[in-house]
């Protein structure tokens, strides 16, 4: 498997400062080159440890999550990492190994490793390795239903889970999907979606889930409300709720994305 990781830097001062970034009231594009040296951040208890905040709640913006780009230098780490008693969480290592110590059983993390993370489940990670790792740092208010149990974890690999084609598509559209989508003990879907050169998305969604997107691989022409936007490796899109979206990969090579949405709840009636 292929993933893009920003590695920080900062751009020339020879650089152009067009770019493709943009924020607007129903999208937000950050480009790839935005994740430099200078927007990093830092987060308590974390030991040499640096972050790419890519979405937070915030008006106008993210409603539902939050997303991080996390680095962790060798020998970094924390076991001490999430403050909030309702917080899920999706882990997505893109790069090198890091150790999981999740209630007590410790699980060796590559590339490719997927993990999810109930609300109030004890964890620690560590960077035994000798080079840096990253990966993606997904987290939801756990909204929970009377009736319905909280989902158990879950460690498991990209590589381990088949793709499933869309109907249609001779396998030119696929979504790799880590959890059962009829499991409505989860309220959020963090799945990688992959297209083929010259798949497509052949109709504007529009749709009540609000979306977080990562591209892993590939370059693509994605369309956002009314913008028809290129977007490559590296780049974080966010769609609100009912945004309009369709997609183009006209290739050479793969057009990959992490793609996060909230999913299974009744909507709630309070405006927000």
């Amino acid at each position: 498997m292929t993933y893009y990781v920003p590695r920080g830097g900062l751009p020339p001062q020879t650089a152009l400062t067009t770019d493709r970034a943009r924020f607007t009231e129903a999208y937000a594009v950050i480009p790839a080159r935005t994740l430099s040296d200078i927007t990093t951040s830092f987060l308590p208890h974390w030991e040499a440890t640096r972050l790419w905040v890519l979405a937070r709640p915030l008006s106008g913006f993210a409603e539902t999550f939050s997303q991080y780009v996390v680095e962790v230098s060798p020998g970094g780490g924390s076991d001490g990492v999430e403050d909030e008693p309702d917080a899920e969480a999706v882990l997505f290592v893109v790069d090198g190994s890091l150790t999981l110590n999740l209630a007590g059983t410790e699980h060796l993390l590559g590339e490719g490793s997927y993990v999810y993370l109930p609300p109030g489940t004890p964890w620690a990670l560590r960077n035994p390795g000798a080079n840096a790792a990253t990966f993606h740092w997904i987290r939801k208010a756990y909204q929970r239903v009377d009736g319905v149990e909280v989902p158990e974890p879950l460690v498991t690999r990209e590589q381990d889970v088949a793709p499933v084609p869309m109907p249609g598509t001779d396998g030119a559209w696929a979504t790799t999907r880590f959890v059962d989508i009829a499991d409505l003990r989860h309220d959020m879907h963090v799945n990688i979606v992959t297209f083929e050169p010259g798949g497509a998305i052949p109709f504007p969604e529009t749709h009540v889930m609000e979306h977080g997107l990562y591209v892993l691989e590939g370059k693509a022409v994605y369309l956002l409300n009314e913008d028809w936007v290129e977007v490559e490796a590296g780049d974080f899109m966010w769609l609100r709720a009912f945004c309009p979206q369709a997609c183009y990969a006209g290739g050479p090579g793969r057009f990959r994305y992490l793609l996060y949405k909230d999913v299974n709840r009744h909507v709630g009636l309070s405006f927000r």
